[in-house]
């Protein structure tokens, strides 16, 4: 089982979204995200130990949480102001709708289907190859930042592959994917806001 479950993560983590990149990553991403997260969302639903919420987890990860993401919003703004002056906050300065609608719609349509399928499915249908320590969470963080891949940019992968590994440890920590859910979306709407969104937006 071990062999066969590492083979399947690699097709599926990275031969698949290799594919996809080589050629040329064609259209948006977005219902190919939804169709995989709602496959292992059917998958999950019934499998022991695996949360799909878990709103009870929320309370007590908000203050570390909170606290990460302010520390990242600060280094966040000073280096956009340094390397990249014109995008600061360029979304919510030039198109305060379209900003509005990521914040609200970003969440539904991209977090939680990500957070279904890197964290809860990932974690939980490869804990034979990885176990569900360091080991699994990296392997979270790997394919997650691989799977940006498809923006072109190697900043995409970077600071995915940080997220990925944040967000895995935090899953484990406390077996809330809301919580990880609320997390990623924070880090996510602080990206589009202050000038790094084109590193995560597929404009076909």
């Amino acid at each position: 089982m071990r062999v066969a479950r590492g083979v399947e993560f690699v097709v599926l983590f990275f031969g698949a979204v290799g594919g996809y990149a080589l050629l040329g990553s064609p259209g948006s991403p977005i219902p190919v995200l939804l169709v995989a997260g709602g496959l292992a969302f059917w998958h999950l639903r019934r499998r022991p130990g695996v949360v799909l919420w878990g709103a009870a987890g929320l309370r007590p990860a908000l203050r570390p949480i909170l606290l990460t993401w302010a520390a990242a919003a600060v280094v966040g703004i000073a280096v956009v102001a340094a390397f990249r002056p014109a995008h600061l906050f360029d979304l919510p300065r030039e198109t305060p709708w379209l900003w509005l609608a990521v914040a609200v719609f970003y969440p539904l349509f991209s977090v939680y289907p990500q957070e279904v399928l890197f964290r809860a499915f990932l974690l939980d249908r490869y804990a034979p190859v990885f176990g569900t320590g360091w080991a699994a969470a990296a392997a979270s963080a790997v394919a997650f930042g691989f799977a940006h891949v498809i923006f072109g940019s190697i900043w995409s992968v970077l600071l995915t592959l940080a997220g990925g590994a944040l967000f895995a440890r935090r899953y484990q920590r406390t077996r809330s994917l809301l919580a990880v859910c609320v997390e990623h979306s924070l880090y996510g709407v602080l990206a589009f806001t202050i000038g790094l969104g084109d590193l995560f937006y597929h404009a076909a």
